[in-house]
Order: structure tokens, then C-alpha cells, then sequence
């Protein structure tokens, strides 16, 4: 067979925790700065993406198209080796339960690459804003990349983010990283680049596609977001679709109410990481460990047959 059986999946995840347990604070840091970065390219590409393919293939295609491509984020953090909260989740969670690494270590490398993450993916941001706001040469406002119909998709995906209630991103954060995890412990069964990569595919593309809430993806979306949203010409643009003259009034105001850091902070940032810790900690690495690692109790032997 070319991949491993899911036991052998669950100790090479725990070699993994005790590996990255081991990481100096610098390294642990770089790594969870480009990881950040890795998912904000893959956030990136989904939006450009997406602004028109709904057009073309209908919404429930173009949905398959936002996350087939935003799988890209998650290939170069696995395949190409960086450190990923969500997927951190899991593997210090496995560890910590079997004894590869300590409950401080999780403690530790959970908060850090968090930290890292949203550095990278602020960065991503910037560099992809172009680090100012203007005019491009058509006479339409712009931000760096984001402009037009490209930065109009950019506001819609972070408002309907913004808009979502805390339990609602809480549970889409649980299901986010249990199909996450599950990318990652795909990736790990496989043995060759090829497997690697349509162990992440499927069930990345299923999470996007499903509308489920990643928190380091939304570390890109929503900054982008906020950005987009403070020149008017992109708010215009993403208004029209709304319809009717009331339509576009009420999505201005819904634009002007959430598009703050804090209600993208308290409101998603949050109760998302906060699901995804439940996701990818207890309904993979915990039930994992539980079915595969934890060790039996020796079954007694019945004592009272007589010879």
C-alpha cells in the first residue's frame, strides 16, 4: 500500500508534536508567519477567483470553484512545511494526550503560531493592498489588487463573515477544522507529493464550499475587508447588486455597522478560533487518539471456572 494505516497515521502525528515541541521560538514564529501567509494566498486566489464565476457556473459551481482553489493555501503549508494553528490543533492536542509533547508545549505553540498566523496573513494584506489606497488609471478607486468587481467580492465575502451571529461562527468553527484535520491526517496517510495533495483537496474545497469558518483565513478576508470598505467606489460597486434603491441603502448601513476591528475581533475572530480549537482538537485529534493510541485496560481473568 502506498499510504499508512490510520494507527500509523496516529503515531506519525504524534512523532510531528513532539517534533514541533522542540521548535525554537524564532523558528516557530517564521514558520507561522509564512503559514499565514500560505492560507492568505489561497484566500487571495479564491476571491479573485470567485467575483464572477457564480455568472458562468451558477452558485452552487462557483461555491466549488471558491474552495477548490483556496485549497492551494493548505498544499504549501503541509507539503512545502509551516506552522498552522488549525492544524496545530490537532496534532499538539494528540501529543499532549499520548505523551509526545507536554500540555505547556501545546499551550506554547498554540499561542504563538496564532499570533504568527495573523502577522502573516496582516502582511499578505498589505503587500497585496500595495500598502496605499488610489486611483487607477481607468479613473476607478483601487487597492493594490482589490478593485472593481474583485474588490466588491472581497467586501461581500468579509460581510457575510461580519453578519454572522457569535454561536453561528462558534459551530461553523467546529466544522471548519474537523474537515481541516482531516485534510492534514489525509495528507498524512499518504506516502507521495500526488496523494498528498487530494488528501488536503477534497475536504479543504468541502469546508470553503460548505460556508464553514476558518479563523486564519479570516485573518485575510476580513482586513481585506475593512479596506475595501473604506473607499467608496468599491462599497458602490458591491452595493448594486443588492437591487432595489432600499436594498442598496440597507447594505451601506450594514457595511458602516460591522466593518470594525472589533466586531471582527469579538464578534468572529474569537468564537471562530474558539470552534476550530473544538474541531480540530477534540473531534480529531482526541477521538483519534481514543481509537487508536490509548492504551486498554488488561481484561481480568474470570477466576471463579471451575477446574
Amino acid at each position: 500500500m502506498n499510504c499508512f494505516a490510520p494507527g500509523e497515521v496516529a503515531g506519525n502525528a504524534c512523532n510531528i508534536s513532539a517534533a514541533k515541541s522542540k521548535l525554537s521560538f524564532g523558528k516557530l514564529f517564521i514558520l507561522g508567519i509564512l503559514a499565514g501567509a500560505y492560507i492568505g494566498f489561497g484566500a487571495n486566489l479564491a476571491t479573485v477567483i470567485g467575483n464572477d464565476i457564480p455568472k458562468f457556473l451558477g452558485n452552487g459551481l462557483g461555491q466549488f470553484m471558491f474552495g477548490a482553489v483556496f485549497s492551494t493555501g493548505l498544499m504549501m503549508v503541509v507539503i512545502g512545511g509551516a506552522e498552522l494553528f488549525t492544524g496545530n490543533n490537532m496534532f499538539m492536542m494528540i501529543g499532549a494526550m499520548n505523551g509526545s509533547c507536554s500540555w505547556g508545549d501545546l499551550f506554547k505553540n498554540w499561542v504563538v503560531v496564532w499570533i504568527a498566523n495573523f502577522v502573516g496573513s496582516l502582511l499578505l494584506v498589505y503587500i497585496v493592498a500595495g500598502g496605499f489606497y488610489g486611483v487607477g488609471p481607468d479613473g476607478a478607486a483601487s487597492v493594490g489588487l482589490f478593485k472593481g468587481a474583485v474588490g466588491a467580492k472581497a467586501l461581500a465575502v468579509a460581510k457575510g463573515k461580519l453578519e454572522l451571529t457569535w454561536s453561528a461562527a462558534f459551530f461553523r468553527g467546529i466544522l471548519c477544522n474537523w474537515l481541516v484535520c482531516m485534510a492534514v491526517w489525509l495528507a498524512l496517510a499518504s506516502k507521495d507529493v500526488v496523494g498528498k495533495v487530494f488528501g488536503i483537496f477534497f475536504p479543504i474545497m468541502a469546508f470553503v464550499a460548505s460556508g464553514f469558518e476558518h479563523s486564519v483565513a479570516n485573518m485575510f478576508f476580513i482586513p481585506m475587508g475593512l479596506l475595501v470598505a473604506q473607499i467608496p467606489a468599491i462599497v458602490d460597486v458591491a452595493a448594486a447588486s443588492a437591487g432595489s434603491p432600499e436594498a442598496i441603502a440597507a447594505f451601506k448601513l450594514a457595511v458602516t455597522n460591522v466593518f470594525t476591528w472589533k466586531q471582527f475581533i469579538m464578534n468572529n475572530l474569537i468564537p471562530v478560533t474558539l470552534g476550530n480549537i473544538v474541531g480540530g482538537s477534540i473531534m480529531v485529534g482526541s477521538l483519534y487518539w481514543f481509537s487508536y493510541l490509548k492504551k486498554d485496560a488488561p481484561v481480568a481473568k474470570d477466576k471463579s471456572t471451575a477446574a
